[in-house]
């Protein structure tokens, strides 16, 4: 008898209902993770001599036209450094405190919707693993009532109730990499907006 191929939508046919929810959780992975990256991303976006224009406009004394820069470029790291100048003439202490509670707000933003998929890496392989279990119930139930034990009806009814196995762990595996990784580009930007707050400061104290 010559062996038929099995296509990837008839192994998710097979798996049952609960590839439904897995199904779900993946696509919403993929459009978080895209989208958070794409974000993130933008917020890198940072004019090489930004500080320096900055700097020269504050040596000016021109605080307004300063500001006004800030809000032009419009990325968390000018917002954070907008902030700051709003509050020249004010002690340090108060000016270092205000831009670290912007800069807190702006990764809040970068953090926004990551809890998802760090859920997701935890639920879809537990989904895919129920699966497999109330499918395996039911081939024992079956093989009760029938009474009929053939290797046939159980590796046949098995192997399609694995595929929820399979996908499940498929899409926590995405959702769990998407999530390290997105979050270890958050940590290198954290860190270069605090480096652009302390050069600011260092700008005021000169």
């Amino acid at each position: 008898m010559e062996n038929q191929g099995l296509s990837l939508f008839d192994m998710i046919l097979k798996g049952g209902v609960i590839m439904v929810p897995i199904g779900i959780l993946s696509m919403l992975s993929i459009y978080f993770i895209i989208e958070r990256a794409v974000y993130i991303n933008n917020a890198f976006k940072l004019e090489t001599n930004f500080m320096n224009n900055i700097k020269d406009l504050l040596g000016k004394g021109d605080i307004k036209a300063a500001k006004a820069y800030c809000q032009r470029i419009n990325t968390p790291i000018s917002r954070v450094i907008e902030k700051g100048v709003s509050r020249i003439g004010k002690p340090i202490k108060d000016i270092e405190s205000a831009m670290e509670s912007v800069g807190g707000l702006e990764t809040d933003k970068l953090e926004k919707n990551l809890g998802f998929l760090g859920l997701t890496a935890g639920i879809a392989p537990m989904l895919g693993f129920i699966g497999t279990i109330s499918g395996i119930i039911k081939i024992f139930y079956n093989i009760s009532v029938s009474d009929n034990i053939s290797i046939g009806i159980i590796a046949g009814g098995l192997y399609e109730k694995m595929i929820t196995s399979g996908a499940g762990l498929i899409v926590g595996v995405l959702a769990y990499a998407g999530y390290h990784i997105l979050n270890s580009r958050i940590d290198r930007f954290s860190h270069k907006m605090q480096a652009t707050a302390i050069d600011f400061i260092d700008v005021l104290e000169s």
